[in-house]
């Protein structure tokens, strides 16, 4: 009847709404660093039977198919697309992005999961105590963390393909290692949180967190000077924009001719 069609377009019209507020997050994102964009997936809501397959009609014959009616659609998932954004050369040495798989270990607040999340965001500072810390909010440590002694210049830091941090103090010309930097990699990262600022945080769904250095068990590399843009491609985010307005329209007018329907079913007692 056109109530059921009321109810499976008014489905759609719900999951396409949901559809065009992720892609213009993906668009307003488009120029976030390390930003991963996500795709909505869509799936069939249940089925009326009006006929089962195989049934049998008076003169004993198997019908060799039956009869159904849809109830809708819903939204089954939002997929976080963990294609890597191209890798942008700002020439600045505490920009370091990693080529390849992995996120980077930070301490969050204690409140939030275990503590700990994870970016891809390579822009790095160091801080008053003279900590290597990324560059957002206000200010997450590294984990493990990353010293420098005072006086020591970003110009002099060096950052090896396998991770090895190194400086050189004023007044020499020798280099000293700070530290190391470790790469997390997720089993199914789709499956991790979104937190916003590029941080995600470890779920039941993604796995637990396996670390390493860079380059080795599959984790990236990490590249000194560079930075990682977001993997948002406008035009086709636009298209996906326009696909689903046109989608949304046709679900507009499944109600409106549904609404027609029952206003002459409405009609026909007068008539």
């Amino acid at each position: 009847m056109a109530i059921t069609a009321l109810n499976s377009a008014a489905t759609g019209l719900r999951a396409l709404s949901t559809r065009i507020d992720v892609v213009a997050n993906n668009l307003a994102n488009a120029e976030t660093t390390a930003f991963k964009r996500s795709r909505v997936n869509f799936e069939d809501l249940m089925y009326q039977a009006v006929k089962q397959p195989g049934s049998q009609n008076a003169a004993g014959d198997i019908s060799p198919s039956g009869i159904y009616v849809g109830l809708g659609v819903r939204i089954s998932n939002t997929q976080l697309d963990t294609e890597q954004g191209s890798l942008e050369n700002t020439g600045r040495p505490l920009d370091i992005s990693i080529s390849g798989n992995g996120f980077y270990k930070i301490k969050i607040l204690d409140t939030i999961g275990s503590g700990e999340g994870y970016t891809r965001n390579g822009n790095f500072f160091i801080n008053n105590k003279g900590e290597l810390v990324l560059g957002m909010g206000d200010g997450y440590k590294l984990i493990p963390p990353i010293t420098f002694p005072a006086g020591v210049n970003e110009s002099t830091v060096g950052v090896a393909e396998d991770g090895t941090v190194t400086y050189i103090k004023p007044g020499s010309n020798t280099k000293s290692v700070a530290g190391q930097l470790q790469i997390t990699q997720f089993r199914n990262p789709q499956g991790l949180s979104l937190l916003g600022g590029s941080i995600y945080t470890e779920t039941d769904a993604s796995g637990p967190p396996l670390e390493s250095k860079p380059g080795e068990n599959g984790a990236g590399s990490v590249l000194q000077n560079f930075l990682e843009g977001s993997n948002v491609d406008p035009v086709k985010e636009l298209v996906t924009l326009i696909k689903t307005q046109r989608a949304f329209e046709l679900n507009s007018q499944s109600i409106q001719t549904a609404d027609q329907a029952l206003q002459t079913i409405g009609n026909l007692r007068r008539g």
